[in-house]
């Protein structure tokens, strides 16, 4: 039977990082992809999950037109030094954002760094 895939909700690495810790809570083992991408995780400087958070929901206090929750996910999981790291990273995608959102961005990352 074909599985079906019920909807998709981006997340960053600071949320993937908590569930696979829980998931391995759980489970006591993970499966050798499920572990790889835990030990590459734990390899990587991430937020704790409830800074995580905190980070989100503040760049979406923001209200910066155009942009989504995807677009902050990926903020999150770059964290941007600087306004012009900003534009890097949202040109990937087709939206533009002003020099004055990409300053209140970095902004708000930089509280975390």
């Amino acid at each position: 039977m074909a599985q079906k895939i019920l909807s998709q909700t981006p997340i960053n690495v600071t949320e993937l990082h908590a569930e696979m810790k829980r998931i391995k809570e759980r489970d006591k083992e993970l499966g050798f992809r499920a572990q790889k991408t835990l030990d590459y995780l734990e390899s990587m400087n991430v937020l704790d999950a409830k800074k995580g958070k905190e980070l989100f929901d503040k760049l979406m206090k923001l209200e910066i037109p155009r942009l989504r929750d995807m677009h902050f996910h990926k903020i999150v999981d770059s964290m941007p030094s600087n306004q012009k790291d900003v534009k890097i990273i949202l040109q990937g995608y087709n939206v533009t954002v002003s020099a004055e959102a990409c300053k209140k961005i970095a902004d708000a990352v930089a509280e975390y760094v």
